[in-house]
């Protein structure tokens, strides 16, 4: 899984000078701490660098080489969806405008102790506040198998939408038309459990139990087999335009 695990220095280097904390990355000591993705899906929240502490772990490259104040965006992951390696410990995960307005000024902050090898998601969720200038954030341990299940795909489902009622997600083999429930209902800042499917397209539906009605849809998604993928619910429940960015959508990132 070294593949995708962009360790701390090696993103404070390549992307800006202006890293909390700078290093040398080692590519002879074996890969230590924990690792973390990085997601911001709060509701039209402006784009984002994540910290752990004072050490910048994601940031944005222009042409130019220098860094770009785009930050990771509202519906975006950081690091182009990989995980970026934290030490194992108690730290600080916060998302701070990348803008040059209000640069630097944290929206989300959340405490958390991050065990070695072990591998986390973590959220800015919820609707952003632009009087305040905050947001919701909340993070899961990705709990996938150690080793990889070339037979078959393996997909969860987290739910990132701070208004939605609980959530069962459904996925219907396109080929073969049949569905089946993703692991059982998943209340807001919860994360399912990773359940094995065959390597498929598949149409992807979210309702609540007992219901037929679909809530959030997403057609044509291919999961591979050996693939691990995380399929996250984010945006406001409310919305019903079928282009507005703050709809509802069903993100779908690889894990592995």
């Amino acid at each position: 899984m070294n593949a995708f695990r962009p360790v701390l220095a090696l993103l404070c280097a390549a992307a800006v000078s202006s890293c909390g904390e700078r290093a040398v990355q080692n590519i002879t000591a074996p890969a230590t701490g924990a690792r973390v993705k990085f997601y911001n899906f709060g509701v039209n929240a402006p784009g984002v660098n994540f910290y752990s502490d004072s050490t910048k772990v994601t940031a944005i490259n222009s042409t130019s080489g220098v860094e770009s104040t785009t930050g990771t965006a509202y519906g975006a992951v950081g690091s182009g969806g990989n995980y970026a390696e934290v030490t194992a410990g108690q730290h600080t995960l916060t998302g701070k405008i990348a803008a040059t307005t209000d640069n630097g000024l944290a929206i989300s902050s959340l405490a958390a102790t991050l065990v070695d090898g072990k591998y986390y998601s973590y959220y800015i969720s919820g609707p952003y506040d632009p009087v305040a200038k905050k947001a919701d954030s909340f993070i899961v341990e990705d709990e996938f198998a150690p080793q990889i299940d070339y037979s078959v795909a393996t997909v969860r489902f987290v739910n990132a939408i701070s208004n939605s009622a609980p959530m069962i997600l459904y996925a219907k083999n396109t080929t073969t038309g049949v569905e089946v429930a993703v692991g059982a209902a998943v209340p807001y800042k919860a994360a399912g459990a990773f359940t094995p499917l065959p390597g498929a397209f598949y149409d992807l539906n979210t309702r609540t139990a007992g219901s037929s009605a679909n809530i959030i849809t997403r057609l044509g998604v291919g999961f591979g087999t050996g693939g691990t993928y995380t399929v996250s619910a984010r945006g406001d429940i409310t919305i019903t335009s079928t282009t507005a960015a703050n709809r509802p959508i069903l993100d779908n990132t690889a894990n592995r």
